[in-house]
């Protein structure tokens, strides 16, 4: 590893290296075991997620604004886990840990891109949740699909310019001492401490970005369950409170699995000094696991969708058994 510090000339004024060295997980026995887990983690978010969208493409009474964001979640998920995972597998499963300088800003910034997407749309989703219960009477005319399609542009267009921002800020950065990343993919933090030039400017947008896509989306959607709250309790009926907050338990599941692990890891970080092989599987863990779960919590707590899953396994059933009639005829 000192062999792969040395490399650069430390004299020089501005050095933009060929390669980096993703680093991963370090002196753990049975390192691939854990990279052959992420391996069926992906297989399982890439089925999952695909099975959802086909689920919603079918039934013409899904097509709704709330289910227009989980396609756009469901889609971002897919390309989340495919910007992560298959580099992953590449990098520490066939000892492919030099990454070209160019590749690296490309994982970087598509990295950074769903991730914040990721969690953006979490909050249109709960501001769906919010009208629904907070103005039922005003819902249809204040959340379209037309709305709710705007909404989603602007999400994904905030999400764009910070990334594509920070991937060029990056650019500026002079590496004459490491081209050590201590992450399992090529990390914007680790990658940008790493810089001997001023790094002040990518710390900014760092923050900037932390700040907009995990803190304010937390704040946001905290706010909005607030409000549901003082909405739920003016309904007379405990059955109509126990119906109304039923449709937000899908919903609450995905934030808790999203935000609990990132929150648990900066708090471990800020407090603590966390060994590095445990902070790249806790943050592993936190970008791959919400994606495999959203459609298995999708399928199983959404009332719609388990019935127009047990409506098509229905009419299956029918088609086979008319099939079956015919042969025998």
């Amino acid at each position: 590893m000192n062999n792969l510090n040395s490399t650069l000339a430390p004299n020089a004024t501005f050095v933009r290296p060929q390669f980096f060295y993703i680093g991963g997980l370090s002196n753990l026995p049975n390192a691939k075991y854990y990279y052959i887990f992420m391996c069926l983690i992906y297989v399982v978010t890439i089925l999952g997620n695909f099975f959802i969208l086909f689920i919603i493409y079918m039934e013409r009474s899904l097509h709704t604004p709330k289910y227009v964001a989980v396609c756009n979640l469901a889609i971002v998920d897919v390309c989340g886990s495919t910007a992560i995972i298959p580099k992953l597998i590449d990098t520490f499963l066939f000892d492919s840990q030099f990454i070209r300088y160019e590749a690296c800003l490309a994982n970087m910034c598509f990295v950074l891109f769903f991730s914040s997407l990721q969690s953006l749309i979490l909050v249109a989703l709960a501001y769906d949740r919010f009208v629904a219960i907070c103005f039922p009477l005003r819902y249809h005319a204040i959340i379209t699909n037309t709305s709710m399609v705007v909404i989603l542009a602007v999400m994904w267009a905030i999400a764009a310019l910070v990334a594509i921002t920070a991937t060029l800020l990056f650019t500026r950065l002079s590496f004459c001492r490491s081209i050590v990343i201590n992450s399992y993919f090529c990390d914007y933090g680790p990658a940008f401490h790493l810089a001997c030039n001023d790094n002040s400017p990518n710390f900014i947008v760092a923050t900037f970005g932390t700040t907009i896509f995990f803190v304010a989306p937390v704040a946001v959607i905290v706010l909005s369950y607030v409000c549901i709250i003082f909405a739920l309790l003016k309904i007379a009926t405990h059955e109509g409170r126990l119906k109304a907050m039923g449709t937000c338990t899908s919903h609450l599941l995905l934030v808790a699995i999203f935000y609990l692990p990132i929150c648990a890891t900066y708090i471990a970080t800020l407090s603590s000094t966390i060994h590095p092989n445990a902070r790249i599987i806790n943050t592993s863990l936190a970008c791959v696991i919400p994606p495999m779960l959203n459609p298995i919590i999708y399928s199983l707590k959404t009332e719609e969708i388990m019935s127009t899953i047990k409506k098509l396994y229905k009419t299956m059933n029918n088609l086979n058994s008319h099939g079956d009639i015919e042969i025998w005829r």
